[in-house]
């Protein structure tokens, strides 16, 4: 069974269909798509010009039975923790966002399907290959 972390530019690619992000999506069995992720989405849609339309698609993509809404939680603020620490010594930040989610990927050991580079540079994070 394949399993993976959704970030947000992964969401809006596949939305637009690229092809790698249709794929990797396709491929999985389970998708987490996490609180942060979900909030940056929504927060995307109520700034553009089709919030509606776009919570709709949004809604239906998440009802179905492999999409799960990710929480966080004590553990995950651990890992935040040491992912801030792993990254601060390495003297390579990534944005806040990213780090919770970075957080969550290590928690659950999933990989992550972004189209942010930065991802690869987090210890103990995988990155989901997007041709």
């Amino acid at each position: 069974m394949s399993a993976l972390i959704l970030d947000t530019n992964a969401y809006s690619r596949y939305r637009r269909g690229d092809s790698g992000a249709v794929a990797a999506l396709a491929a999985a069995d389970e998708i987490h798509l996490p609180l942060i992720v979900l909030g940056e989405l929504l927060a995307g849609f109520a700034a553009g010009g089709r919030p509606g339309r776009n919570r709709d698609d949004l809604a239906r993509f998440m009802s179905a039975p492999r999409v799960h809404p990710m929480r966080l939680d004590e553990k995950t603020a651990r890992h935040y923790a040491d992912v801030f620490a792993d990254l601060r010594r390495l003297a390579t930040p990534i944005p806040t966002n990213d780090l919770w989610i970075a957080a969550l990927a290590r928690q659950h050991r999933l990989p992550v399907l972004s189209f942010d580079a930065h991802f690869a540079s987090v210890p103990g994070v995988t990155m989901v290959p997007h041709g």
